[in-house]
């Protein structure tokens, strides 16, 4: 069956922008422009070397015509037959020569009278604009016009050569070297093209697609050990970026890898969050039925196991979060310095019998702190300092001190020890999880919670100098 209904109405394309047409490769883009720009160059020496032709094509019909003219001086009465005169004027190519001596022109040789008045051209006292536009007046004017000649003589006295020559065959010379111009124009654009195209392709357009091939391959699988750019070692921009986005890889594949591990570690922490705080709750109930005792030991250390229960319990909630990547916001209130070191320094193992602690803090300071993130910060800090001096190559008698000094609206801890300092494999990446650890079986979470719960708290951890004589961190908090 066929369908008679009319066709449906083209979309009006009136008014839509016109879309040019313009290669989207690189290399078609340097390719073209390289053509257009040396044909451009080639165009601008056109007109010198146009108007250069036509000026000696000009004299050398000057001097055919002066050569002529010593022919008819040389005869007997300076007088020739027409026959010869006509075949002077055609070899010399001109219909008329005049010669000027002592102000005295002489006609002496002579076509048909002209029917207008012949162009006038001066090469005597022609300038350069003249002399660049002469062949282009040829080559749109009038074919069968005449064109008039004035020149110095070059083989005879006088004061000027005057010759009067058809312009058409001009204009056909003029036109035949102009085409050949082109075309040796059109020849050198297109090989310098290609030559400059080759080179541009070589040293720039192919690295340059090697590195976005990389990067789209990166993208599309980081892991995939293709992906990685093998750097050129050139010394140049393009070696730069080679090497830069290698580096940048580099920090991209550790920060996934790290970002997994977070991500385990909190799908880890989430399956046995459940069980542990059911753990803790049983440990809660059985110290409560301690309290109950009334044995002075007892009670005197059940306040130390509660504290250290409920931060336990506290600790899988803050790790689960972190996991997660979020932390809980901070609760800043006015903490005492001094009762906060002496907590952290007891749940971190610092005693006087091993690594002790000594505290240069005066009672009355206090830094406005979230209590929990506080005790957090101080105990990671202890702890990485009595774990490095014990595990310190060379014996020594462990000692942490914790300096507190004023400073403007904040107050400053200094946390110094006198073990073996940080690697120096650890200082580049001191505070990123998973990077940051000193010593075997570190998991490197400590300083980077720190260093986290410190900025949480308007404040700041930064560590001041490490050397084989120890470690010193300095903690910014806001002075209460």
């Amino acid at each position: 069956m066929i369908d008679l209904a009319p066709a449906a109405p083209s979309p009006p394309t009136r008014g839509l922008p016109r879309r040019w047409l313009w290669p989207g490769g690189l290399s078609a883009r340097l390719l073209l422009l390289t053509i257009l720009f040396v044909m451009l160059a080639e165009l601008l020496i056109l007109a010198p070397s146009l108007a250069a032709y036509e000026r000696g094509r000009l004299e050398e019909r000057v001097r055919a015509a002066e050569l002529a003219s010593l022919a008819v001086e040389a005869s007997p009465d300076q007088v020739v037959t027409d026959t010869l005169s006509s075949q002077l004027l055609n070899g010399a190519g001109v219909v008329s020569v005049a010669v000027q001596s002592d102000g005295i022109r002489r006609l002496l040789l002579q076509g048909p009278r002209l029917a207008r008045a012949p162009v006038v051209v001066d090469l005597r006292t022609q300038g350069p604009l003249g002399w660049l536009f002469q062949p282009f007046r040829v080559l749109t004017g009038d074919p069968l016009q005449m064109v008039r000649i004035v020149a110095k003589p070059q083989f005879r006295d006088g004061d000027f050569v005057e010759i009067v020559a058809p312009q058409i065959r001009l204009r056909r010379e003029l036109t035949g070297y102009l085409l050949n111009l082109l075309a040796v124009t059109a020849f050198i654009s297109a090989v310098a093209g290609v030559l400059v195209y080759l080179s541009l392709n070589l040293f720039l357009v192919r690295p340059m697609q090697r590195i976005t091939a990389s990067m789209e391959r990166f993208r599309a699988n980081p892991d995939d050990p293709a992906a990685r750019i093998s750097t050129s070692h050139r010394r140049d921009e393009v070696g730069r970026a080679e090497a830069e986005l290698d580096r940048m890889q580099a920090d991209l594949r550790t920060a996934l890898k790290s970002r997994a591990r977070l991500a385990a570690l909190g799908e880890a922490v989430a399956k046995i969050n459940h069980d542990l705080r059911n753990m803790l709750t049983s440990a809660q109930i059985a110290s409560e039925r301690l309290a109950l005792s009334g044995d002075p030991k007892v009670a005197a250390a059940l306040p130390r196991l509660e504290r250290a229960l409920d931060r336990a319990a506290a600790l899988t909630s803050d790790v689960l979060d972190y996991g997660k990547s979020e932390e809980r916001a901070s609760e800043p209130v006015a903490v005492a310095l001094l009762a906060a070191v002496e907590a952290a320094a007891e749940d971190a193992g610092l005693s006087p019998k091993g690594v002790r602690l000594e505290a240069v803090v005066k009672p009355g300071d206090q830094v406005l702190a979230d209590p929990e993130q506080l005790h957090r910060i101080l105990v990671n800090l202890l702890r990485n300092g009595r774990e490095a001096i014990e595990g310190a190559e060379t014996p020594r008698l462990g000692l942490i001190q914790v300096a507190a000094k004023p400073d403007g609206e904040q107050v400053l801890l200094c946390i110094a020890d006198n073990g073996p300092g940080v690697p120096e494999r650890a200082l580049a990446r001191l505070f990123q999880p998973f990077a940051g650890s000193g010593r075997p079986g570190g998991t490197g979470l400590g300083l980077a919670i720190s260093h986290e719960l410190a900025q949480a708290n308007g404040g700041a951890l930064t560590l001041l100098r490490s050397s084989g004589e120890g470690a010193v961190f300095e903690l910014r908090l806001p002075a209460a």
